[in-house]
């Protein structure tokens, strides 16, 4: 009963609305002597504090053919530490009521916690256990890889885990963006704890990294409870972001992966902008009017609301260090799967022939701008966003002229993103699904 009602509680406090603001509260800085950089967005109005430790030792770094090594090391920091085993750790937890989490990506590994206030101290006590104290057992090394690889292989039963798949592999060939984060059944089953270890010890360093915080707390108090902690965590990671090759251009590749399945999944790809890309917020506006707005998006619209060829159809980026992908993706009957990709790929280029209107970007602008305030309505989210922002070392003050970007790109902006990036001839193209007369990819 004690664990139902703990963590009822923490769950209630994580999605009280927060109040919206006029004004974005400022992002704190404070840098500790081994180099770690702490964000702080305080919030008083709930008595919670949200933590994320972000250090670069994302899938990127993964060894060649072992893909899900990143992935694995986050579930056994996860897991269990040096001084707890999985189940003392899991009722450490659970005494405190501390939600827990830690995740890979394709450039960082993050550690999550959220606790109450007056469990503070036990909560940065966890975090930083887990941060430090890796536990390396064996035996749970190996129930913890049986279970990734048996998920592993129960996803690829979805034609769109395998169209995502593919679309990695086919955009990335020779890159560390080429597999999926968390591996595939052949890569997780070449892994080893020595694997783990090794990509631990070279990346798992406080410069580099950086410790988002946002809730019912002050820096002072912050620095007070973390300084004692983090004070013998040293060194520097063995690769930083700017080490990130550069991907190569892949264009106009067309793949089928055989299903058994009467729908189709099709994917369409091309190198989109990273997070350093200049025109980014205009970027991400064509996105907007292409695909990534719903039901108000020009994909959505002439696919499915005209046409009603798709179940859905949307279009999104994921920046990175270098060029993430850019992504069109849609839903169908395979009997309609051509005739949809036709007319997706018609409103490209009708997009970049520049046909795009003022009253599209206003639109736009309007929908971004004024969903703006749920970006940052909850603890949890803002520490998304701040780490992000520290992670990549973009301005402290990106959330607060956030909306000032995206008013000041003009029509010709969108229309030379759309120029960049929405030639049809330079999108792949994946399938997943039922069709006559293809070989298994």
């Amino acid at each position: 009963m004690k664990r139902i009602v703990n963590y009822s509680l923490v769950l209630l406090l994580c999605f009280s609305a927060i109040p919206a603001a006029h004004a974005v509260p400022p992002i704190q800085e404070s840098r500790l002597d081994n180099g770690l950089r702490v964000l702080l967005m305080e919030a008083h109005n709930v008595p919670m504090v949200v933590m994320r430790l972000t250090v670069p030792a994302g899938s990127y770094l993964d060894p060649q053919g072992k893909g899900g090594t990143a992935s694995m090391l986050a579930s056994m920091l996860g897991d269990h530490t040096r001084k707890h085993d999985y189940v003392s750790w899991a009722d450490l937890l659970d005494a405190q009521a501390i939600r827990f989490g830690v995740s890979a990506s394709r450039d960082s590994l993050s550690i999550g916690m959220t606790v109450l206030k007056e469990a503070l101290p036990e909560g940065v006590d966890a975090l930083t256990e887990a941060a430090l104290m890796p536990g390396w057992n064996g035996k749970r090394f190996t129930i913890l890889k049986t279970d990734a690889i048996s998920a592993a292989r129960k996803s690829m039963e979805e034609p769109g885990i395998r169209a995502a798949q593919l679309t990695a592999r086919t955009l990335y060939p020779h890159h560390g963006y080429g597999h999926r984060s968390g591996g595939d059944v052949d890569s997780l089953g070449r892994l080893k704890l020595a694997d783990l270890q090794s990509l631990y010890h070279h990346q798992f360093k406080p410069r580099g990294a950086v410790l988002a915080i946002s809730g019912d707390v002050t820096m002072k108090e912050v620095l007070k409870q973390i300084q004692p902690l983090l004070a013998g965590w040293k060194g520097a990671p063995e690769k930083v972001l700017k080490d990130t090759a550069k991907p190569e251009i892949v264009r106009g590749q067309k793949h089928h992966v055989l299903m058994p399945t009467r729908q189709m999944t099709v994917q369409l790809s091309r190198l989109g902008p990273s997070r350093y890309a200049p025109d980014f917020f205009a970027d991400m506006l064509l996105n907007h009017i292409l695909g990534g707005g719903g039901f108000a998006s020009r994909l959505m619209n002439e696919v499915r609301e005209k046409r009603g060829l798709v179940y859905g159809v949307y279009s999104y980026f994921s920046p990175l260090a270098v060029s993430g992908p850019f992504v069109v993706t849609l839903q169908t009957r395979a009997d309609q799967a051509e005739q949809a990709l036709k007319v997706v790929q018609d409103v490209m280029r009708n997009m970049y022939d520049g046909h795009i209107s003022q009253k599209q970007l206003a639109a736009a602008k309007a929908n971004l701008t004024g969903s703006f305030a749920h970006r940052m309505d909850s603890n949890a989210k803002r520490v998304g966003l701040m780490s992000m922002i520290g992670f990549y070392e973009l301005p402290l003050d990106y959330l607060q002229v956030w909306k000032k970007r995206i008013n000041a790109v003009k029509l010709n902006d969108v229309k030379d993103a759309a120029a960049r990036f929405l030639n049809p001839e330079g999108w792949n193209t994946v399938q997943a699904g039922p069709q006559q007369g293809k070989k298994k990819t």
